[in-house]
């Protein structure tokens, strides 16, 4: 019985590949370019009237899922919290799983942490409120109902990422009426399809391939 050739991993490292930018021009027509992405910065675009607009460090860094990179079961924010703020104040829930993170952002020591969050995971009788004070990861099963999410005090400032295993970012939400109402958000961008219109989170791009044609 003949060996299964080995990996010679010191040619595999001293390999020298071909390299290419991380921009559209960059990439090229490189096999794996779709699967690159280049952040782009954001701003505040949904703030409750009344409410400030300074509350995280602008531009923030989101990743928009399969819009960005082709295939993608997973989107995230990154935000640095700066001041008290009650961000989400609807309970829902998610097809899929969620995770909440909460870092110290006073770089490099995320573990230098002097906040206090409120957030409540269940439903009715059901509701345990969670007051966080320490670096922390919640992980919110897919259907399991959360919110209200509350910075109640930011005294040092917090890296919160709200990671969720979908393509794109959405909840499912009791209406008044008794109903129920899946509605997603792909953030203040334009259409991939279409430079002119905003996207308005119609799922298109959810449909793409990363592999090159």
């Amino acid at each position: 019985m003949s060996e299964e050739p080995k990996y010679d991993m010191r040619k595999l490292v001293e390999a020298d590949f071909e390299k290419h930018y991380i921009s559209q021009e960059g990439k090229g027509t490189a096999k794996y370019g779709k699967l690159v992405f280049e952040l782009p910065q954001e701003y505040n675009e949904i703030v409750a009237e009344g409410d400030p607009i300074d509350y995280v460090v602008s531009p923030q860094a989101y990743f928009r899922g399969a819009s960005q990179i082709p295939g993608a079961e997973f989107n995230s924010s990154f935000q640095i919290f700066v001041k008290p703020f009650f961000l989400d104040k609807v309970q829902h829930r998610h097809p899929k799983d969620e995770y909440l993170i909460f870092l110290g952002a006073s770089f490099p020591n995320v573990f230098d942490f002097d906040a206090k969050i409120e957030f409540t995971i269940g439903k009715a009788e059901e509701s345990e409120t969670y007051i966080i004070d320490k670096p922390t990861v919640i992980r919110v099963p897919a259907g399991v109902y959360h919110c209200p999410l509350n910075f109640k005090e930011v005294n040092k400032p917090v890296l919160f990422l709200a990671a969720a295993m979908m393509p794109m970012f959405g909840g499912i939400y009791d209406m008044p009426d008794g109903t129920t109402q899946e509605m997603y958000y792909n953030g203040p961008m334009q259409c991939k399809y279409n430079a002119a219109k905003k996207c308005d989170s119609c799922g298109k791009c959810l449909y793409e391939k990363w592999e090159r044609e």
